[in-house]
């Protein structure tokens, strides 16, 4: 038996959970105690910063052990070199993970003796967690949104550029949409919608005071995704509003053709809180996924990325890791990496 560590660190914080497999890899991973840390990662010059992910992961690795009853100076194979795989997933990996890629490797060798390790953005673990190692796509939508599909020679992606460049549909492209047309309704130009208007002053107060409230936040695009399940809660009874979710519904739809391998039947799987707005989202989205990929199927995602961590981390631990590797999205870091 090995024991392996998977990480997710995302806008709410940080989750960690170990779990144990067969060395070969071939009997999947069991999850044995997990913890949580609820401050999210700073970034920097050099993006998400290592120091602090390792001042929490060390740790949390501790706690960990002790829960799963491991003696870490007693137990046969424990101490430097007890975890036998990490897996690390992280919002923001793509595009900030350079110090994660630069530090960790040799900190976590030094520190816990790791020899596997993989860095992966967090749309990989939710991939992971979804569709396990069999290609297909998967949109993970909460705040942001971004699909991610694999016919397991290559990755394929769409949007996840975040709420000034993309993430369209997401809870924070929803919630800004419902923000402007109550803007509308305030100042009587088109496209404004009463009940949003009435919602938005009910949850942020007078109109004209949204704008000091908003600009100065640097939690911005979750403080328009807030606003998602309000414009959700509206759409049954205003078309403005029922027409923003149906627009959100065309633009998930449109990101996972984009990423769906090109030939044979596809599986796509839906992950992330956003789906969590129930009918007034997924009814339109099946819509436009039937007749934007007539050749899919939805399936429910078997875990979330947390668990796409841990699998990742048990399929390399036992050579077993058929995704595809990627400088980017899914680095596999090595003892023979140096």
């Amino acid at each position: 038996m090995s024991w392996v560590l998977g990480v997710d660190s995302g806008g709410s914080g940080l989750r960690f959970a170990l779990g144990s497999t067969a060395s070969d890899g071939t009997a999947g991973v069991t999850t044995v105690a997990a913890t949580a840390s609820a401050e999210p990662l700073r970034t920097g010059p050099s993006g998400i910063d290592a120091g602090q992910l390792l001042a929490r992961l060390l740790p949390a690795v501790d706690t960990l052990l002790a829960q799963a009853g491991v003696d870490a100076n007693a137990d046969a194979g424990s101490g430097p070199g007890v975890l036998s795989a990490v897996a690390i997933g992280a919002a923001g990996m793509a595009t900030l993970g350079d110090g994660l890629r630069a530090e960790l490797p040799a900190a976590l060798g030094h520190s816990l003796g790791v020899r596997r390790l993989v860095l992966a953005a967090d749309a990989v673990t939710a991939y992971a967690g979804a569709l396990g190692q069999r290609p297909g796509a998967v949109v993970a939508a909460g705040t942001g949104m971004i699909a991610l599909g694999t016919d397991l020679t290559g990755w394929r992606r769409a949007d996840g550029w975040g709420h000034l460049l993309g993430d369209c549909g997401g809870g924070a492209w929803i919630g800004r949409a419902g923000l402007e047309a109550a803007m509308r309704a305030h100042d009587g130009r088109r496209g404004g919608s009463p009940a949003l208007l009435s919602r938005m002053e009910e949850v942020f107060g007078p109109a004209p005071e949204l704008p000091g409230l908003l600009y100065p936040r640097t939690d911005r695009p979750a403080v328009l995704a807030s606003f998602a399940p309000e414009v959700a809660r509206c759409a049954a009874g205003d078309p403005i509003a029922a027409g923003i979710v149906s627009t959100a519904a065309r633009h998930i739809a449109e990101a996972a053709a984009a990423v769906c391998p090109p030939s044979g039947a596809c599986e796509v799987a839906l992950t992330g809180g956003l789906f969590g707005l129930g009918d007034p989202l997924l009814v339109p989205l099946r819509a436009e996924l039937a007749g934007q990929l007539p050749h899919a199927t939805t399936v429910s995602a078997a875990a979330d990325p947390l668990g796409g961590a841990l699998l990742i981390a048990g399929a390399l631990a036992g050579d077993a890791l058929r995704l595809p590797h990627d400088a980017r999205l899914l680095n596999v870091l090595t003892e023979q990496d140096g």
